[in-house]
This record gives structure tokens, C-alpha cells and sequence, in this order.
């Protein structure tokens, strides 16, 4: 850090927790692109969200002397002025780990897949501490960039990507954006499903409980375009185990389209069955059954075709294995 007679901080070396003076931070390749307020909360750790986005409306945080809201997007060489931030004392870091725990599905120099269990959330936040890319970084340090792709829900287990390179990450939103990466989904659900397949257009609109949690609803006049496919893989018991593939990414999308249907998924805490889910944790199915189970895409540089798959988890394999 440093004032105005100093030389700038590169992006990437650590913030101190509080900052005794303003700093003046150079941005540099591996940053250029990010939003401002991404890069604040990165750079302030331990900061709340809602204070860096007060040090942005009021005008604390400049970029190149200029104000910038939060939508701003760096460029490499940007000057960005930090005021003194004074912050709690930090939780403790996740100590630094060879192995986070996580099976590695595929990794090249711009490209991570990881077999996320269920139980993990992808990031901190909500009265998490720390999540799958916390947890990753903590075993990386020396990786530069290292970012989610996209998300997945805490109980939901299965094929996670995150992005080493900032121009694999830009490449892997555009192919999302324009439906080029083929993302499929196991999930048993209650009731027995009589299609082969199924294409089923439900928009959909997020909104807030009174308690303040987030949830999804159908809504056919003010929800956004929504497209799931089903395709029926077999009977087990009262129950039905699906293939969902997914043409649009909206929020909790698979499970409110089956619930909208009347075909909750097991142990959905959220849009399920709860008796029932009761019954089935009593009976050994303590998580939702939903599983990334297959990717395919383009490499974000290479351009090269690649087909990555997770096999079921030992407890939902058990629980076919047990209905059947």
C-alpha cells in the first residue's frame, strides 16, 4: 500500500486488514476485466459487502481520480484509490491444504473441474465462512486468478468448473450466454414420471420470503424464459430417477420446474416434500438428490471438445440401490 509519493501495489498481494491511509492499487492483467466491486470485496477481506458498495455510492473509491459506480470494469493500468477501511478482526483463513478434499475431475493451466460434494457451498457468505472457492485459493496461494464459472447449489452435488484465467473465464460466460455448454443433472424425485422425454418451459421469477431468503417461483407474466429437459432413466420404487438437461441456467431451475410439475426431488428442503423428506433422512437419504453429473463443452482457449462425467455418489447409488 502506499500514499500519493510511493509506488503502486500491484493486484494481488494481499490487502492488509486495516488500512492505516489510503492505498492506490494498480491493476494488473490478471484483474483487467473484473467489476469494482468484485475486486473491493477481494481486496478489503473481512469487509461487509454492504459497507464497499457505500465506499463506492459516496464516492471514496476512485478509479484514475474518477468516480465509478459499481458496475465499473478495470482495465490493466487502472489507478484504484481505497480509503482507510477500519474492519473487524478477521476469521481465521482455512489453513493452507495440498488436497481441499475435492476429486478433480479435469485442470490445465486455464480450466478446473472439481467433483463438489453436497453439503459445500461454492463460496462464503449467508453465515458461511468459507466455501469450495475459499477453499481452494486457501490451497492455491500462489494461483493469480481462480474464479467460479458458475454455481451450484450447497446440497447439490456433482461437476463444478472455475476459471484460471481471466480470458477463460470471459470465453466460458459467452458459450453459457449463448447455450454452448451442455450441463445434465441427475434427480430422483417423488411419483412416477410416464414420459420418455419431456421439454418443459416454465418461466421464472426469484423473489424474498418475509424472513429474507432467497426463493424461485413460476410466473408466467413478470418471470424470465426458463427451458429444462427430462429424459426418464428408470423406476425405482414409488419413485423416478431423471436425466435434466438444462437449455437456460436460472436460479434453482430443475427443482422448481419439478415441483411446479408435482414431482419434487427428494430431500429438496426448499421446494420439496417435507414429510416425506423427514421420512427419507430416517431411512438414510439425508441430502437432496441432485447431481451434476455431466458436462460438455468447448476449451475456453484450445477450442477442443471435451466431455467430462461424475458418477452418482456412493449414498445416492445406495438409495437406488435399496428402492429397486
Amino acid at each position: 500500500m502506499k500514499d500519493l509519493k510511493k509506488a503502486p501495489r500491484h493486484a494481488g498481494t494481499p490487502a492488509q486488514a486495516a488500512p492505516p491511509r489510503v492505498a492506490w492499487v494498480e491493476v494488473d492483467e490478471g484483474s483487467a476485466g473484473q467489476r469494482i466491486d468484485n475486486f473491493l470485496l477481494r481486496e478489503l477481506k473481512g469487509v461487509p459487502r454492504a459497507h464497499v458498495y457505500r465506499l463506492l455510492r459516496s464516492g471514496e473509491v476512485r478509479v484514475n481520480s474518477r468516480r465509478v459506480d459499481a458496475t465499473y470494469r478495470l482495465n490493466a493500468g487502472d489507478q484504484v484509490r481505497i480509503p482507510p477501511v477500519r474492519t473487524s478482526a478477521p476469521k481465521a483463513a482455512p489453513a493452507r491444504r495440498s488436497d481441499p478434499g475435492f476429486n478433480v475431475v479435469y485442470e490445465d493451466d486455464a480450466l478446473l473441474v472439481i467433483d463438489k460434494p453436497a453439503g459445500v457451498a461454492v463460496h462464503g457468505g449467508s453465515g458461511i465462512s468459507f466455501g469450495a472457492i475459499e477453499l481452494l485459493r486457501a490451497a492455491r496461494p500462489e494461483a493469480r486468478f481462480l474464479e467460479l464459472v458458475h454455481r451450484l447449489d450447497k446440497e447439490t452435488s456433482g461437476l463444478l468448473m472455475l476459471a484460471k484465467k481471466r480470458s477463460a473465464l470471459t470465453r466460458l460466460h459467452a458459450a453459457m450466454r449463448a447455450g454452448r455448454i451442455h450441463k445434465a443433472y441427475y434427480a430422483m424425485v417423488k411419483g412416477q414420471w410416464r414420459q420418455s422425454s419431456r421439454e418443459v418451459s416454465l418461466p421464472l421469477r426469484k423473489y424474498l420470503t418475509n424472513e429474507g431468503e432467497r426463493r424461485v417461483s413460476v410466473d408466467r407474466k413478470a418471470g424470465q424464459a426458463a427451458r429444462t429437459r427430462f429424459e426418464l432413466v428408470q423406476a425405482v420404487g414409488s419413485y423416478t430417477l431423471l436425466r435434466a438437461i438444462l437449455d437456460t441456467g436460472r436460479t434453482h431451475q430443475i427443482r422448481v420446474h419439478l415441483a411446479h410439475l408435482g414431482y419434487p426431488i427428494l430431500g429438496d428442503d426448499k421446494y420439496g416434500d417435507y414429510a416425506l423428506n423427514r421420512e427419507l433422512a430416517k431411512a438414510g437419504l439425508k441430502r437432496m438428490f441432485l447431481h451434476a453429473c455431466e458436462l460438455r463443452l468447448r476449451h475456453p482457449l484450445t477450442e477442443e471438445p471435451l466431455a467430462l462425467t461424475s458418477p452418482l455418489p456412493r449414498e445416492l447409488a445406495a438409495f437406488i440401490e435399496a428402492n429397486t
